[in-house]
């Protein structure tokens, strides 16, 4: 019996998926459920053809999978291992891909609802963060026009256990993700390249890329996702429209509306909040995705928002000011602050969404994260982590660290200096602090903060001041 449902199962399968499923079920599992898996999450079961190593993020390689709910409420299974699903993975990130734990992009046979997630074949298994359960949550609280979903799951690799993953939605044009006109590659029609894009402020050198002055004294890159294959028609629009876009923004006349003719400013609102209250540096550096839809008026919107970080410090400045570990170029939002409509743009967001709205994040990483201590734990195993790392510890730090960007943020909302009174700086008492963020003082003004302070490099009222 066993022998004819092996068969039955392979026959299916080689129908979609020649050549694989043979060298595959030639090996029995040696894997071992009890000792790895937590069996308090499902498991995706996921096995490449001949078991080959994925090394690569550009090729996919083939494979198939499937999803045990192990028991969790409202988890369908998909393909049980007699009836295992085509797909494709391969690897994903930058930076996170150096990593010993890998995160994977994959891409299935068909369209499939996964855990409760709307249909789509294209899907990312990333490394678990408090971060992406708070960053993700907030983008659909502070209304984001779309925020991508995730689940946790367990993952079994090639009979490896390799931990606990969040199964993600990812960013593309789709009824159910972006929802906007689609471009297609290559298009020349003049009326029909002014929309249906998604792109991606960038911050490493990668495919489909262009790359324009922003100001005097850097650049901008520009990813174009979709379409992804240009024509000269295309390429020369996009050129433009992004000229045109800097030009606005960098014009001296902080009174001036112009930016406004491209550029959504609540969706830019938005995406300014998350970040902050966040505290993410890469928000307008990097992972920055607008998107163009094709119709009259059509403005680029800000998002969807993706790779999520929280700094975890006391907050002294606006995020894109503060000093990180790694060299930033923020974009725009330098220059867009300074403009009136923005700010009040900001100031209305934030009314709609504070306290009450964003109180909501505090419930649901306790509801996401703790649950998941057991597959935590096993995953830290897994990849020899920090045992410490315990769910409290990781969703208390994140609680902690968004009720005080929240609360800095709710003080500091910002105002058009266009517009303002003229301040004498001089004449203000003067904050001090290092670039750590650890408070030193307050003088009377910025001249006896001066005088009074050794050679380094301070934030003082907020703006970095070298002192030789």
């Amino acid at each position: 019996m066993n022998f004819i449902i092996k068969f039955i199962g392979g026959l299916f399968v080689a129908l979609v998926f020649i050549s694989c499923i043979d060298d595959i079920d030639a090996t029995e599992p040696t894997f071992s459920p009890s000792t790895s898996v937590s069996g308090t999450l499902p498991v995706m079961y996921i096995e490449t053809k001949n078991h080959n190593p994925i090394v690569s993020k550009e090729e996919y390689l083939p494979a198939i999978y499937w999803l045990d709910p192990m028991g969790v409420d409202g988890v369908d299974p998909i393909g049980p291992n007699a009836k295992p699903q085509p797909m494709q993975i391969r690897g994903r990130g930058h930076s996170s891909w150096k990593g010993a734990k890998k995160p994977y992009k994959i891409k299935l046979g068909r369209k499939t609802s996964m855990m409760g997630m709307p249909p789509s074949k294209h899907w990312a298994l990333l490394k678990p963060t408090e971060n992406t359960v708070a960053g993700l949550h907030l983008g659909k609280l502070i209304g984001m026009d779309w925020t991508p979903s995730f689940r946790p799951v367990e993952v079994v690799l090639n009979n490896d256990y390799i931990g606990l993953y969040f199964l993600t939605e990812t960013i593309r044009i789709d009824d159910s993700r972006v929802d906007i006109y689609e471009q297609r590659n290559k298009e020349t029609d003049p009326d029909l390249i002014k929309g249906g894009w998604l792109v991606e402020v960038d911050n490493y050198y990668d495919e489909c890329q262009i790359t324009i002055p922003e100001n005097a004294r850097w650049s901008l890159t520009l990813r174009y996702h979709s379409p992804n294959i240009l024509s000269t028609a295309q390429l020369q629009w996009l050129s433009g429209e992004f000229n045109a876009i800097n030009k606005a923004i960098y014009s001296t006349d902080k009174t001036s509306t112009a930016w406004e003719r491209y550029l959504d400013v609540e969706s830019m609102a938005r995406f300014f909040i998350l970040q902050e209250i966040m505290d993410n540096p890469d928000g307008f550096h990097g992972s920055f995705y607008l998107h163009k839809d094709l119709k009259d008026n059509a403005k680029w919107v800000a998002g969807p928002i993706w790779d999520l970080v929280c700094y975890n410090r006391e907050k002294t400045d606006y995020t894109f000011r503060m000093k990180v570990h790694y060299g930033i170029t923020p974009h725009w939002i330098g220059e867009i602050i300074q403009y009136d409509n923005f700010c009040k743009a900001v100031e209305a967001v934030w009314n709609e969404v504070y306290p009450d709205r964003l109180s909501e994040v505090y419930e649901y990483i306790d509801e996401t994260v703790l649950p998941l201590a057991d597959a935590w734990k096993n995953d830290c195993a897994r990849w020899n982590d920090d045992p410490l790392q315990t769910v409290d510890a990781r969703a208390e730090r994140i609680k902690t660290a968004l009720q005080r960007n929240i609360d800095w943020f709710d003080g500091h909302l910002p105002v058009s200096k266009a517009l303002s009174p003229v301040i004498n700086e001089e004449k203000r008492p003067a904050k001090v602090y290092n670039l750590q963020g650890i408070y030193i003082g307050v003088y009377a003004d910025e001249s006896e903060a001066a005088s009074s302070l050794g050679k380094g490099i301070y934030i003082i009222n907020g703006r970095k001041i070298v002192i030789e």
